[in-house]
């Protein structure tokens, strides 16, 4: 995997709506965070525009993701936020300046199409990681933010955490990949779509239907995913629905179920995802796992 290069001060980082539309006042304060890391934002040229739902029409937010792409003093692209949209462009644009020149693309939820698409086809680390959205109204640096900030200077080196729940504790070792389980069932069968043999997997979600939950691992097991994984890490997993007719059981007591017949450890509770202790992950880098019922450690 190809590592971009890391960010210092005076860089410029490009921000982008691929999906759902923003204001200035939704990013103001992020705009000033990461001033203060030392970084220039630069706007997409339609960042602000709308049409419907999205951040302006499919030709406008892929036409700012590709100068972003396509100049080179751009150093990152960090999605401002997600909502659903990115999917619609996706083939729209072109990588060959980007394969050649590797920068940091920066997201997560929607985002998760461009994590998935460029590992499945240029084997470059990206960061999966908090938005201007989620960043802190007040500008006090918090967990998600401060670990984006160690990712992007080169510094994010560890995570402990407490998880909720180890299926088979173990050692691991693989290239970290995922994003959100939505997004990724969403690829599969496409260019898009990841190769899981050997990897360590991370997933989340939200706003969920509990039965959708059990149909999407349903789905990566029949197609012979989960049984290649060398680990799984499960972030959040919030807000799932039911039916007036309960389905039964958790979004986590649905993982582990399909999970139960492999050897692979399971992490259940890692500090990802739609929650605020959006910790920043390197997607493409070969980490190692340690799942312990009491402390776990993710290592890049």
């Amino acid at each position: 995997m190809k590592t971009p290069p890391f960010l210092k001060e005076g860089d410029q980082i490009g921000l982008v709506s691929p999906a759902r539309k923003i204001s200035m006042n939704e990013i103001r304060t992020a705009v000033k965070m990461l001033q203060s890391w030392g970084l220039e934002p630069v706007f997409g040229q339609h960042i602000f525009a709308q049409e419907n739902q999205f951040g302006g029409s499919d030709r406008q937010r892929a036409q700012d993701f590709q100068n972003f792409l396509d100049n080179p003093e751009i150093k990152a692209i960090l999605s401002t936020r997600g909502g659903y949209g990115s999917v619609r462009l996706i083939d729209k644009l072109n990588f060959d300046f980007f394969k050649q020149h590797p920068k940091w693309l920066i997201g997560y939820s929607d985002f998760s199409v461009f994590h998935s698409h460029v590992h499945a086809n240029f084997k470059i680390e990206s960061l999966h990681a908090t938005m201007p959205i989620n960043f802190p109204l007040d500008a006090t640096p918090t967990n998600a933010t401060e670990s984006l900030r160690k990712a992007l200077f080169g510094v994010l080196d560890v995570h402990h955490f407490y998880p909720t729940k180890v299926l088979r504790p173990a050692n691991a070792k693989g290239v970290l990949v995922g994003g959100n389980l939505s997004i990724l069932y969403s690829l599969m069968g496409s260019v898009s779509d990841m190769d899981l043999k050997d990897k360590i997997l991370f997933i989340e979600d939200l706003d969920e239907y509990l039965y959708h939950i059990d149909r999407m691992m349903i789905n990566l097991k029949r197609a012979g995913k989960l049984k290649q994984l060398a680990a799984l890490i499960v972030g959040g997993m919030n807000d799932m629905r039911d039916n007036s007719i309960p389905f039964g059981k958790t979004a986590e007591q649905i993982i582990e179920e399909h999970c139960g017949e492999y050897k692979f450890p399971v992490v259940f509770g890692f500090p990802a995802g739609h929650i605020a202790d959006n910790r920043a992950l390197i997607l493409g880098r070969i980490v190692s796992l340690k799942a312990n019922s009491t402390e776990s450690i993710l290592s890049f």
